[in-house]
């Protein structure tokens, strides 16, 4: 069993997540997400702006965010949003103590401005929400910083004959 697997069934069971629903979601997320990837969360949640939109499913990994949408009537997948963490920018969530919900706001690499609101029972699960998104968004994100690995067809600096390497001039 994968990384991805040992990681979604239990946080899908934490969730209340119905095993239908999982199977039903499962090969899209699959598609989306690499095997090596670690699930941090999956949750249900609703779009604030499109409050009859259907149902949505977010999974969070340490490398992705990825949210399905199911129609209401046809019960029909869709993919709503696959990307990394790095491509998201001007990510915030705010708690709601009143209503036990965390909004949660990015905006895509595409410019769009995507909003989930997710609902908790339990006061407990709303601040534990709170931890695991400033854990994937705030701790663990780094600038992203140019590297080479390799380059093709060039021999490495130091192993240029001398003839060939730059005088110092002083």
């Amino acid at each position: 069993m994968d990384v991805f697997s040992r990681t979604f069934l239990p946080a899908a069971a934490e969730a209340g997540l119905a095993v239908q629903t999982v199977g039903r979601h499962m090969p899209v997320f699959r598609r989306c997400v690499g095997s090596g990837d670690a699930t941090i969360l999956v949750t249900r949640c609703s779009r604030p702006e499109r409050p009859a939109g259907g149902e949505y499913l977010l999974l969070l990994t340490h490398r992705r965010l990825v949210v399905t949408q199911q129609t209401r009537v046809l019960h029909r997948l869709r993919l709503h949003l696959n990307t990394e963490l790095r491509e998201l920018s001007n990510v915030t969530w705010s708690p709601d103590p009143r209503t036990h919900s965390v909004e949660l706001a990015a905006t895509a690499i595409d410019g769009v401005r995507e909003r989930f609101l997710i609902r908790n029972n339990d006061p407990k699960q709303m601040w534990q929400l709170d931890t695991l998104l400033n854990h994937a968004f705030r701790t663990r994100l780094r600038p992203a910083q140019e590297r080479i690995v390799a380059t093709i067809g060039e021999a490495p600096a130091n192993s240029r004959p001398a003839a060939l390497r730059p005088a110092v001039v002083r």
